[in-house]
Formats: C-alpha cells, sequence, structure tokens
C-alpha cells in the first residue's frame, strides 16, 4: 500500500463523461414499457379470441385455451429472447449488459418450459376433443398441420441450446463450443415461425394480431442485422482499428494495444467492453468479451485477458497490423455510476482490467482511491505495472490478496486471511463506507461473495456496481 500527495490526473484525450443519470432513467423507462406494453397486447389477443371463457368451461377447450396461452406467451418470450442479444441501443442503454445477460437467461428458460407446456396442453385438448390417444395425436400434428415439421426441428434445436446453457453443461463446455451451439437458437426461432404464422389461431385472429406478430418479428430479424452485422462492419471500416502490440501481462496474461482513426467517436467508457474479431485466420468469426483495460483515448484501444481457453491464448500469436472488427462499446460498469468522492475497487484474475480502466479515467484525490486485488499467485497479477504507476503518480492505494481462497464464510479472500471476515477487511479497509463507491469485478460466485461482505459491511446497494458476462 502506497499513499502520496499527488494531483488527480486529468482525464484523458478522447474521454467523454458518461451520460447524466436522468438520461439513463429516461431509457430505462423506455426499454421497461416496450416489453410491457408488448406483454399487455399478447395478453389481450387470447382474452378477445374467447380465452377467458373457453378457460372456465372446464372441458377439453380449458386445456386447449390454456396452450393458446402458453404459447403465445413464449412466442412473446422468444422475441425479447432475439432482441435482447440484438444489441439493439434501448435496451443496452436502459438495463445495461449485466441485467441483459440476466435477462436473457431467465426469459430463454422460461420460454422454453412455456413452450413444452404449450405443446402438452395443445395435444392433450385436442386429443381429448377428439377421443384419441394423445401419442396419436402428437404424431398427426406433426405430420399433417402446415409448418409442425419445421416446428419439430426448431423444438428439438432449442432443446440443445437449453441443455447446453444449464450452468453445469456450460462449465464442461470451451466457450467456442458453447458459442457455436448456442447459434442454433437463431435456427430453432427462424424454423418455428412459419408454424405460428401458417396456422396460429391467435397470431392470425384479427388484423391487429397478424400486424403486431408480423411487425415484431420483422423488427427482431433487422435489429439483429444492422446492430449485430451492419453497425460492426460501418464502425470497424470507419475507424480502421489494427494491432499495434502484443505484450506478456503476468504469468498466464496478455496485453493488446490496437490504434485507429478517430476512435473518440466511439464513445467508449472506461470500464465498457467490446465484442472483438482479430482477422488473423481460421476462427476469427467468433467474437470475445473483453474490457477496457486503460482509459481509451482519440487513437488507441487496450485490452488485458488471462489465458482461459483457446480465444485468449490466440491473443498472445497477434502480429501488429492485424485488422479488428468491434462490436461496442456496451456496459454500465462506469464512473457514471458513482455517486461518493471515494473509489473502492475489488478485482478478481482479469476482472482487474475495467477497474483499472477507469481508475484511469476518473477523477480523485490521492489516497481517496483504493484498488485490492486477487489472485492464485502473485506472479498472475494484470497490469502491476500500470498500477504501480497510480500509486507513484496519483496516490492509488493497492492492497494485492495473493494465494489459495479462504475456506470459511469469506471464499473471496485468500486463505491467509481466513481469520477475518470479509466485511471487517472491508472496514479496515475504508475507515467508513459514506464516501465510497464500490466496483467489483471477477468470476460470478467470487463477486456473488463479495457483495454480501460489502452490504454485510455497510454498502448499501445503490453504491455497489458489478457487471458480468456470463449467460
Amino acid at each position: 500500500m502506497a499513499i502520496i500527495d499527488a494531483p488527480p490526473a486529468p482525464a484523458p484525450t478522447g474521454y467523454r463523461p458518461a451520460a447524466p443519470r436522468s438520461r439513463t432513467a429516461l431509457w430505462n423507462a423506455g426499454a421497461t414499457a416496450v416489453i410491457w406494453l408488448s406483454s399487455l397486447f399478447v395478453a389481450a389477443l387470447w382474452v378477445a379470441g374467447g380465452g377467458i371463457t373457453d378457460l372456465l368451461a372446464g372441458n377439453a377447450e380449458s386445456l386447449t385455451t390454456l396452450g393458446r396461452l402458453t404459447g403465445l406467451v413464449a412466442s412473446n418470450l422468444l422475441l425479447y429472447q432475439v432482441l435482447l442479444m440484438a444489441r439493439v441501443p434501448l435496451f443496452e442503454r436502459g438495463f445495461g449488459r449485466d441485467a441483459i445477460t440476466r435477462m436473457h437467461r431467465f426469459v430463454g428458460f422460461w420460454s422454453f418450459w412455456l413452450m413444452l407446456a404449450h405443446i402438452a396442453l395443445l395435444v392433450a385438448g385436442y386429443a381429448a376433443s377428439a377421443g384419441i390417444n394423445p401419442l396419436v395425436q402428437l404424431w398427426d400434428f406433426i405430420w399433417n398441420y402446415p409448418g409442425m415439421l419445421l416446428a419439430t426441428a426448431a423444438t428439438l434445436l432449442l432443446i440443445l441450446v437449453v441443455v447446453t446453457s444449464i450452468r453445469r453443461a456450460r462449465r464442461r463446455l470451451r466457450y467456442e463450443s458453447w458459442h457455436l451451439l448456442h447459434l442454433y437458437a437463431y435456427l430453432g426461432v427462424g424454423l418455428a415461425l412459419p408454424h405460428q404464422l401458417w396456422t396460429g389461431a391467435d397470431f392470425l385472429s384479427s388484423p391487429a394480431a397478424t400486424l403486431y406478430w408480423w411487425s415484431a418479428w420483422a423488427a427482431a430479424a433487422a435489429a439483429v442485422i444492422v446492430f449485430r452485422i451492419v453497425t460492426p462492419l460501418w464502425r470497424s471500416w470507419r475507424h480502421g482499428i489494427r494491432v499495434t502490440g502484443v505484450v506478456a501481462d503476468g504469468a498466464r496474461g496478455v496485453t493488446v494495444r490496437m490504434t485507429g482513426r478517430a476512435l473518440h467517436r466511439l464513445h467508449a467508457r472506461p470500464g465498457q467492453f467490446f465484442v472483438w474479431r482479430f482477422l488473423d485466420g481460421a476462427g476469427w468469426t467468433r467474437g470475445h468479451p473483453f474490457s477496457l483495460s486503460a482509459a481509451p483515448t482519440a487513437n488507441g484501444l487496450t485490452i488485458s485477458a488471462r489465458f482461459a481457453g483457446d480465444g485468449t491464448e490466440r491473443l498472445a500469436r497477434l502480429r501488429p497490423g492485424t485488422r479488428v472488427l468491434v462490436e461496442g462499446p456496451y456496459g454500465h460498469l462506469t464512473g457514471g455510476a458513482r455517486t461518493g468522492s471515494k473509489l473502492l475497487m475489488i478485482g478478481a484474475g482479469a476482472g482487474v482490467a475495467p477497474l483499472m480502466s477507469i481508475l484511469e479515467g476518473e477523477p480523485w484525490a490521492a489516497g481517496d482511491a483504493i484498488l485490492i486485488t486477487r489472485d492464485t499467485t502473485a506472479a498472475d497479477g494484470l497490469r502491476q505495472a500500470e498500477i504501480a504507476d497510480l500509486v507513484r503518480t496519483r496516490g492509488l492505494s493497492h492492497i494485492a490478496l495473493p494465494g489459495p481462497r479462504a475456506t470459511g464464510g469469506s471464499p473471496w479472500i485468500p486463505a491467509s486471511h481466513q481469520a477475518w471476515t470479509g466485511a471487517d477487511v472491508i472496514r479496515h479497509l475504508t475507515g467508513g463506507v459514506a464516501p465510497f463507491d464500490a466496483y467489483v469485478c471477477g468470476p460470478i460466485p467470487w463477486m456473488d461473495a463479495v457483495v454480501a461482505d460489502l452490504r454485510a459491511a455497510g454498502f448499501p446497494p445503490a453504491r455497489i456496481h458489478t457487471e458480468a458476462f456470463t449467460v
């Protein structure tokens, strides 16, 4: 730890202050309104189609109408699923990447279970009305109803995506393999559409219903094309981003420096991340989210990563001059979230990268910023030279906590400190939480443990800022 009397450094050239909180609140209100209004409209379609009357009938019609309702809701959630991951500015600015990631997972699983309920209820309802075996009715649906063969293929693809997205299965897959499998969700959505728009009574029950569903899915398709393909290609061409240097960072990491034209027009903020694609050969199409590890400037971007798979290991083999495609910037882990005068930054492994970016870009007085870093070994630490520079020139307080993790109640601290609680460590270092904003970045279970101790130490939720990238 070191504290010296040094004035705060000015914000780097090209840095744009974060948007006012009022503007963020407006984006959030707009995004929330879109979701609620469309959900209410879908419910109104079911009611207008006699859903309540059929539900109260107490016979096979009750099963059928519940099947219709679950199908409508599942379809609307599937629509949200596409829109949430299409990088639509309304949702990115309104919810933030962390919330979108959680919503994507929540909406995805619910749309899947409701889709299965839709199938089961319709099969049971039609079978009861016809007085036949449900398996016979299911076979009749698949072979004799328009679009149902495609819908069956869509269901199998979505089952594949859901199974591989369960956290235990997800941890067993390489990121590259999981990402490729996850893309089959788009194919599943595409194969399901003909069934919905050809034979779904509630989708075609009125001109308003037909207009809503065709417009909604057309807008979703356009959003994917515009925000996931056209916009990134245009921005990458306009800025001409290329690799200028690759250096080892710690025992198991790497830092990549890039330059380009008028990068300030990307409006990237310290702490945000991009999805990067390096045009260095086979496999370039797979994008990887890496946070900025230094405050962006008008002609330079920097990322740092810990080796954790093919995507990160190939960073070390990049050559100067390699062209770069980017999506972004994304994320709300920026200085715009802070309300206090002091900063408590707690990062593990590669999670230190965005925290360093924020520290470089934010104004703070000597002694008013504390950085806690956690690594398995001291040699693993990322951005050590840059941390030392902030200690020397701006009075950063750096506390390195290397070593195996504790086995007690605060697993985010090292075993060497397990006699302490995490909350006690935080209170001891801050001496009072009132002027501090806490920024936390690292593996999700580790962040959960840190956040729990921050709250136990007295930090209000509004002063705790986190962001996760894992779906």
